[in-house]
């Protein structure tokens, strides 16, 4: 007698809906969501797509209704709870619309919780697009299979950044000029963390000061070699996570 093949398949489409989720629910999607499951993924009544709600986890659910522009689901099981997510900022200097996508998408899959967008003098960009950066890490996350996304603060000054700090949080400072190597600083720092990275070009001398007078920073290398600003912000990252976060082994 076959086996009973799983339910739901791990080749089921992802997406994080805006909706809370719960066991016999019906939930509908509209717009570029319904288009990628009618159309790319050719879904089906009765197929599985598997949904995410940032709040409860990761739930199960049957294609009802298949239209051009809304697909309708009615959600079963929960299959995992929203996962928990290590107690750590990026705060990255803005960068070339393309570079400073790739740094969303990758923080994004190391874990952050919170992403906080820095503007300094060097800076060859002052914005962000906010619907484009939600975008991105829900994509990432959907593409990662994670339950939780990080939140997108609104972009700052630095000077604003540095002024607002919360003192109970450490703040790594990657200082091309050297520091602490960022596996030690890691390593034996406690509590929440954030990690500050420059942009193309690096801190100028005045912002280089004002980071180091701030009592919350600790200035860490990031090994022999100058790092462009994705780099600095994707390797610190996964450094953090190696040494200080959910990368850890539990046993």
């Amino acid at each position: 007698m076959p086996a009973t093949p799983a339910w739901p398949p791990k080749s089921a489409p992802r997406l994080f809906v805006e909706n809370e989720l719960g066991s016999g629910r019906t939930i509908a999607v509209e717009g570029n969501q319904a288009n990628y499951l009618a159309r790319v993924m050719r879904v089906d009544e009765g197929d599985a797509v598997i949904l995410c709600d940032d709040l409860t986890g990761e739930w199960a659910a049957s294609v009802t209704q298949v239209d051009k522009r809304r697909v309708q689901l009615e959600v079963g099981q929960h299959l995992r709870l929203r996962e928990p997510v290590p107690d750590f900022w990026l705060c990255p200097a803005l960068l070339k619309k393309d570079r400073f996508d790739l740094v969303l998408e990758k923080a994004t899959e190391l874990g952050v919780a919170r992403i906080a967008p820095v503007v300094t003098r060097r800076c060859v960009a002052d914005k962000l697009n906010p619907e484009r950066a939600d975008t991105i890490v829900t994509e990432a996350a959907e593409q990662c299979a994670r339950t939780a996304l990080p939140e997108i603060a609104p972009v700052a000054k630095l000077d604003a950044l540095l002024r607002d700090w919360p003192q109970d949080r450490h703040l790594f400072f990657a200082d091309e000029d050297g520091g602490e190597p960022a596996a030690d600083a890691f390593c034996y720092a406690e509590g929440p963390a954030a990690l500050l990275v420059g942009p193309e070009g690096g801190f100028d001398d005045a912002e280089r000061a004002a980071i180091r007078a701030h009592p919350a920073s600790v200035a860490i290398s990031l090994g022999p070699r100058i790092l462009r600003g994705e780099t600095a912000a994707i390797a610190g990252t996964a450094v953090w996570m190696a040494e200080a976060g959910d990368w850890l082994d539990e046993e």
